[in-house]
């Protein structure tokens, strides 16, 4: 185990900010991990664990110790049809979803192009193109902190909903993910129930699992920015769930407002539609801006500080509840 000192994390982040880590470990392995843990715990230093980076903002500098789970490896168990595949956490998300392709294991081709690392994954129970993680996902392995040990978290105690989990909840910071276990197909099913999905489908086709992870694939590339050329986390903002009741006051004053039924008789409205309506697409604040293709990405355009990222946030939120009565929630992680 290599344990750094003041260690640049602009690399670790999708959003390029600016930000250093007083101590910094990569582990490997789950021996690795366990002495970094120890390492933290002798000097009482704070643990902040990081995946691909492409779900946070970094403040600032960060106090303690970074721990960049790097655990790789993919094993699969045939049942019938079924591919149980278990996935260690630092592996990249998409590169598994072609590899599963390749492999003709079907159930994530909607969830192609997404960054990050699988670890990352139930955490936020990523969603695109009409299928969650929650479709797919068998367990979650994991270090307790507490135990001083592995175990399993079934899919029911992950608590799955709209991007949230027991790991942004009760387990934050003390269960430390170390592996997912999804259960694939070899006889396809796919979900073809996303409108956007449907009407950008090859004409006069019968769509495969190929077919459709190349049309996810091109979609999002059309609307969302790369990262690597414009440093994003991705949708910053969640798309904000209110009462039934809620929505009837809005949509009387709003027909056009986009919005999708929940569970429970709430609904779901596009914070994209909302923060396009406040007036922010394509506007900038300093170095930081608003993606002009789309209203919920704010692109790092010269390497801000996540203070500056935060404000333009805190801005746009401000705005929308002053127009719409909507507080919108920051999806990504802030350290």
């Amino acid at each position: 185990m290599d344990i750094k000192r003041h260690v640049d994390l602009q690399p670790y982040n999708t959003l390029g900010v600016r930000a250093k880590a007083d101590y910094f470990v990569e582990v490997s392995s789950l021996e690795e991990l366990c002495e970094a843990i120890q390492f933290s715990s002798s000097r009482r230093l704070r643990r902040v664990f990081i995946g691909g980076g492409s779900n946070l903002v970094l403040r600032g500098d960060v106090q303690g110790l970074v721990i960049h789970v790097a655990l790789l490896g993919i094993s699969c168990e045939a049942l019938g049809d079924e591919r149980f595949i278990t996935v260690a956490a630092g592996e990249n998300w998409d590169a598994l979803v072609k590899y599963s392709l390749a492999q003709g294991w079907y159930g994530l081709e909607n969830l192609i192009s997404i960054p990050g690392s699988a670890g990352a994954a139930p955490i936020q129970n990523i969603g695109a193109y009409g299928v969650e993680l929650a479709n797919v996902l068998v367990s979650v392995t994991g270090w307790d902190v507490a135990l001083n040990s592995l175990r399993n978290v079934s899919l029911s105690d992950c608590h799955l909903s709209y991007r949230d989990s027991v790991f942004k909840g009760a387990l934050r910071d003390t269960f430390i993910i170390t592996a997912i276990t999804l259960r694939l197909q070899t006889s396809p099913a796919l979900e073809l129930s996303y409108p956007a999905l449907r009407e950008a489908l090859p004409a006069n086709c019968s769509p495969t699992p190929e077919i459709v992870a190349e049309t996810v694939a091109r979609i999002r590339a059309e609307k969302l920015p790369d990262f690597r050329l414009e440093p994003n986390v991705g949708s910053f903002f969640k798309n904000p769930i209110i009462t039934a009741n809620q929505a009837k006051a809005l949509l009387a004053e709003y027909s056009e407002l986009p919005h999708w039924s929940m569970p429970e008789g709430r609904v779901k409205l596009a914070a994209a539609w909302l923060v396009d309506q406040a007036g922010w697409k394509g506007r900038r604040l300093g170095a930081v801006g608003i993606h002009p293709r789309q209203a919920i990405v704010l692109v790092n355009y010269e390497a801000a500080s996540g203070g500056e990222v935060l404000a333009l946030a805190s801005a746009i939120q401000a705005d929308v509840s002053a127009r719409f009565g909507i507080g919108l929630e920051i999806e990504p992680r802030i350290y």
